[in-house]
């Protein structure tokens, strides 16, 4: 899972990151507001803690910017803020939990697990007749389970999280394959072919579409 901290203050951020990487959690660091919004757009989180008062934009603002984008990913607030009327503006803008500084690692450590478990518990992705449930990890096309293997299945559900938009290949081996460095897209080709044969679609006419030299997209 990716986690994305939008901190400035160095000593927390470092001790967040040094702990959650230990739990086996991939974390991307934002040191003020501007730099959060475009790392949310481009690490493609799957939580993100927010310092409540950050230089370049307020916590607040930069909660409501991600919602416009994203209305599921889990946002808790990291703050010395503690009244009611600042806890109430945090949830108003978008933020599923709260937690105040100064913190116990474990709790916020067990907060994380538990949004992570009502995301996966909660959510199913559409792309027409086909259905992919993360917490069963199952796809299913017209009611029928279709079994997919890991990668496939990592793939189908980067391209539904995505549809609508052109994904390159360099963005597919970086966030389905994690692969950083130059490597050859081609494997994707393969992985491709063998997802639209288990859903019945081919280039023309399914709801996967190749763009030639660049990707793919997914439309419903």
């Amino acid at each position: 899972m990716n986690i994305l901290i939008i901190e400035d203050e160095p000593g927390i951020y470092n001790f967040l990151k040094a702990g959650l990487e230990e739990e086996g959690y991939h974390i991307t660091i934002a040191s003020d507001g501007i730099q959060g919004i475009e790392k949310f757009h481009h690490s493609t989180p799957d939580l993100v803690l927010l310092d409540w008062m950050l230089p370049g934009m307020h916590g607040i603002d930069v909660c409501k910017e991600i919602r416009k984008n994203d209305r599921t990913i889990p946002i808790l607030f990291l703050t010395a803020k503690d009244t009611v009327r600042e806890t109430i503006d945090g949830l108003r803008a978008g933020a599923n939990d709260y937690i105040k500084k100064p913190f116990s690692f474990e709790e916020l450590l067990e907060r994380i697990k538990i949004h992570f478990r009502n995301k996966l518990e909660d959510e199913i992705l559409t792309l027409g007749d086909i259905s992919l449930n993360k917490s069963s990890y199952q796809v299913l096309y017209k009611n029928e389970e279709i079994s997919f293997t890991q990668k496939e299945f990592a793939l189908l559900e980067f391209l539904i999280r995505n549809k609508g938009k052109i994904c390159t290949r360099d963005e597919i081996i970086d966030k389905v394959w994690n692969i950083k460095f130059e490597y050859d897209t081609g494997v994707i080709d393969v992985f491709m072919n063998s997802l639209r044969k288990k859903l019945y679609m081919d280039k023309e006419n399914g709801k996967i579409k190749t763009v030639r030299g660049v990707g793919y997209i997914a439309n419903d």
